[in-house]
């Protein structure tokens, strides 16, 4: 059967010679995207201006905020514009801090967040609110008995759990986290960025009150984000200026990056055809690596993962030296090990799912994207064994060696 997207792919190297698999970290300008950019561009004035120069990008606004809407399931005035996924997860931490009063000073983070949330919620606790993480699985599912548990109807102010995660692909059972949450008197945030564009996100079948999307995860310019915020949820700005987003966020807007999240909202059509293409590649991805390169494994399988990630566990390696030895074959990829010069520390997701340090820094993610094809996975699984193989030659590792994990360390 043919590739029903074969024809309509997006290029996403730089040059014919590599291959772009970090689409988790973000993706490429669609090219119709990246066509009307000088046709966007000519809309130059002030959206806040009354006179002509000023209604178009106005305009511009209206049809993309419509189009976000569309696809979200929700009101076009619940979305506000934002810079991107961070700003807007600060935003709800930050309007959580302005109107919790007491006793509602309680605030419940999966340990799975993006360091957006994370870092907000420590700056929360220093202003005297009680912040809990919520533990998660070795499958990378959250533990709903630990979120039961800790859980203080008429105190916990806040729920944030993420929708998919960056790092596994990773989609936790939300429906179940909101109805637990909602029981229990706490509003509920999702950080929807890794969903948005690989999956249907419908913001009103969620249930959650505040959920933060990311322009640049769906092939549209970076700078472009959006906060969903239910009618009645309560908000504070983190900006303050003029009456820009209906006083909620000021500053003159991003209008040609909005404009671009707009357009890819209007193409909302083409995600379950592309999920399905992205799921058929990455999981072809999977087998191969697993049945030709030993002792790997997978970060959440068997559990529902977005189409486009893989995480992969490969003992006898280091995640940061295996990342650059692509890099230098022409593969962009990512690790899961956040390793830097003289801080070589492991992943803080892979370690609140209960992997060793000595496990997450032998990670890997794999991020397939809408321009991914065959070709592209054959070069790079046998890539992929070649430096596999050199290293762990460097390292003396045997294959079956490994009884416990904490047996090996992945660095040199």
């Amino acid at each position: 059967m043919a590739n029903p997207t074969q024809g309509r792919n997006i290029q996403t190297d730089s040059t014919k010679d590599r291959v772009y698999l970090d689409h988790n970290a973000t993706t490429p300008l669609h090219p119709e995207v990246r066509s009307r950019l000088l046709e966007w561009a000519d809309d130059w004035g002030n959206p806040s201006s009354i006179h002509q120069e000023g209604r178009g990008p106005k305009a511009r606004m209206r049809e993309a905020r419509d189009s976000i809407a569309k696809i979200l399931g929700a009101h076009p005035l619940e979305l506000i514009f934002t810079a991107g996924g961070s700003e807007s997860n600060n935003l709800v931490l930050k309007s959580i801090q302005t109107f919790a009063n007491e006793p509602k000073r309680h605030i419940l983070l999966s340990s799975l967040e993006h360091p957006s949330l994370k870092r907000a919620a420590e700056a929360m606790a220093r202003a005297g609110f009680d912040v809990e993480l919520i533990r998660a699985h070795r499958s990378g599912v959250i533990d709903l008995e630990d979120l039961e548990a800790k859980l203080r109807p008429g105190q916990t102010a806040l729920v944030s759990v993420m929708l998919a995660n960056n790092e596994t692909g990773v989609i936790q059972p939300l429906s179940e986290i909101v109805r637990m949450a909602k029981a229990a008197g706490a509003r509920v945030h999702t950080d929807a960025v890794q969903a948005l564009g690989k999956v249907p996100v419908n913001v009103r079948d969620l249930g959650v009150d505040y959920a933060s999307f990311a322009g640049h995860k769906f092939y549209a310019l970076k700078g472009a984000g959006v906060l969903y915020v239910a009618k009645g949820a309560p908000l504070e700005p983190l900006i303050y200026g003029g009456g820009q987003e209906r006083h909620r966020r000021g500053g003159t807007e991003n209008v040609l990056a909005i404009a671009s999240l707009g357009y890819m909202a209007s193409k909302a059509g083409e995600i379950t055809e592309r999920a399905a293409e992205m799921a058929r590649l990455r999981d072809r991805f999977e087998a191969e690596v697993l049945s030709s390169i030993a002792d790997v494994s997978i970060n959440g399988a068997g559990e529902k993962r977005l189409p486009s990630t893989s995480s992969l566990l490969i003992p006898g390696t280091d995640g940061e030296t295996m990342l650059m030895a692509l890099d230098m074959e022409g593969f962009a990829v990512s690790t899961g090990a956040a390793c830097s010069s003289g801080s070589p520390e492991p992943s803080p997701v892979l370690l609140a799912m209960g992997l060793t340090r000595a496990e997450a820094q032998c990670s890997l993610r794999v991020g397939v994207g809408w321009g991914t094809t065959d070709s592209d996975i054959d070069r790079f699984v046998l890539t992929l064994k070649k430096v596999v193989d050199r290293l762990r030659g460097l390292k003396g590792y045997k294959v079956g060696q490994l009884k416990r994990p904490e047996e090996s360390s992945c660095l040199t």
